[in-house]
């Protein structure tokens, strides 16, 4: 109950943060933001089925990190998405593309925890909270094909909706966002025909999380935060 609380109030913030009479006010932290209560939303859904309580701790601590700094230093970045309803779609795959292969990276990083207690033959405690091995390996895939799906239609979207997707100063997000999109193909690629795993999996999943967040985040973050201070 408290978590549905939180992520209540966290809905309350956002969108007195983000909608405004003048338009939506999409800057850095108020994006990082959004994404982190999407991550938020999914991992504290996912719990009734899933034994995702090991992540929560990390997830419920980044998400409270996002909204107390996009509400102690706010940004402006206005833009008028109710005008562009396809930019809007495009907009609202890339984050959930996004949040859900944040989310596999977090199932990777818990994947390489596990992996590295049996292979020191550390004695894991016994608790309920903690999964098998095998069943996290199933449950990052699993997660990884929705996000790899997801980003695909960002792409497609992206190039039918967003004219200027291509123009200087946006070319590299389409750019990295394609060679992120290319490293989650060859890992399901490596991984169904091949039998990926261990390290190569982990490893891989860490590159496509970098690049995305390059793609998303990388020119924003110069442009609002270094350059503007």
């Amino acid at each position: 109950m408290s978590a549905c609380g939180a992520l209540v109030l966290h809905a309350y913030l956002l969108s007195d943060l983000i909608l405004s009479n003048s338009g939506q006010n999409l800057s850095i932290l108020n994006v990082a933001s959004l994404i982190s209560f999407i991550i938020a939303t999914i991992t504290t859904g996912l719990m009734f089925k899933m034994r995702v309580w090991v992540l929560l701790p990390v997830v419920y601590s980044f998400s409270a990190i996002n909204v107390a700094a996009s509400t102690l230093l706010p940004g402006a970045f206005i833009t008028h998405l109710e005008a562009n309803p396809e930019v809007l779609l495009h907009i609202s795959l890339a984050l959930f593309s996004y949040a859900t292969l944040m989310i596999a990276t977090l199932y990777a990083i818990q994947l390489a925890w596990l992996d590295y207690q049996l292979k020191s033959k550390k004695r894991l405690v016994i608790n309920p909270n903690v999964p098998p091995l095998m069943a996290v390996e199933r449950q990052l895939f699993n997660i990884i094909l929705i996000g790899e799906i997801l980003l695909t239609l960002t792409l497609l979207t992206g190039f039918f909706f967003v004219h200027d997707i291509l123009a200087q100063g946006k070319a590299h997000k389409a750019v990295l966002s394609a060679l992120a999109w290319v490293v989650y193909g060859v890992l399901l690629w490596g991984h169904y025909r091949s039998g990926w795993r261990g390290r190569r999996v982990i490893w891989i999943s860490i590159v496509g999380a970098f690049l995305l967040t390059l793609a998303y985040f990388g020119s924003r973050f110069v442009r609002e935060v270094i350059i503007a201070s």
